[in-house]
């Protein structure tokens, strides 16, 4: 493990792996880099990985307040700490903030994303909002196991799953990282295609979803790739939003060395 320094003074964790080109990992909501350590390992036969932890998870600092721009910062001390420049691979709200910080001016070459998770219809606004004031209620309470739960519920699992989870040996770490679920919020805007920023983004982006995830993810990666000026999109049959990451990497490194 390895850490550089933000420009607020956050101190972020990062793992290095393989040679060649770098590309860096952004992880989504509820996880840590840990998430990403198998991908890591099947991308670094031809690349040098960073994978990193956003600020608030794992072996990462955090320096309240919160504001998206710290976690572009953030990214543009990895990218630096890679050599200047990098290609990236964002999952899930990973891939919005990824978004984010190309539409910012970072130095990315290539951009792959993995199911965004940004709605079309006229209604996730409204959606989106109920679900921060609810989420905000119980983070201000304490109540992160409610948190992450709601998080949960919001994202499709069935309730008798998530009351199975809460007595599992992973949830404390789950719990560990609740409150960054704010951070997720927030990087995700309304939750619509936020179409007049992403038009801005020069590098070519590759946008993945699974066959099996749903319609919101089809019509999402639809959306997006329109927006986009530099776009592809390839839907990876049998897979749903917890790909799997052998099927993932040989598609995502064709991508990064074409």
């Amino acid at each position: 493990m390895d850490k550089v320094r933000s420009s607020d003074g956050t101190t972020i964790a990062f793992d290095r792996l393989g040679a060649g080109t770098p590309v860096v990992l952004v992880s989504g909501a509820s996880t840590t880099r840990g998430v990403h350590a198998q991908l890591a390992e099947l991308l670094a036969a031809d690349f040098t990985v960073l994978n990193y932890d956003r600020r608030g998870r794992g072996d990462s600092g955090d320096t309240p307040p919160y504001a998206v721009e710290r976690e572009v910062e953030d990214f543009d001390a990895v990218i630096a700490e890679a050599g200047g420049a990098a290609a990236v691979f964002g999952n899930s709200s990973g891939a919005v903030l990824a978004l984010r910080a190309a539409a910012a001016g970072l130095p990315v070459t290539r951009l792959a994303l993995w199911e965004p998770p940004l709605m079309v219809d006229p209604d996730a606004s409204r959606r989106h909002r109920e679900y921060v004031e609810r989420l905000t209620g119980f983070l201000d309470a304490g109540r992160r196991g409610d948190a992450m739960a709601l998080f949960m519920t919001t994202v499709g699992l069935p309730e008798e799953m998530i009351a199975g989870m809460r007595h599992a040996p992973m949830w404390p770490g789950m719990e560990a990282v609740a409150h960054t679920l704010a951070y997720d919020a927030e990087v995700m805007g309304d939750s619509t295609v936020p179409t007049a920023l992403v038009s801005s983004i020069t590098a070519p982006t590759l946008v993945l979803d699974g066959s099996d995830t749903g319609v919101w993810a089809a019509n999402s990666s639809r959306a997006l790739t329109a927006a986009l000026p530099h776009p592809s999109h390839r839907t990876l049959e049998g897979q749903s939003h917890n790909v799997a990451w052998e099927v993932l990497a040989p598609v995502v490194r064709e991508f990064f060395t074409g």
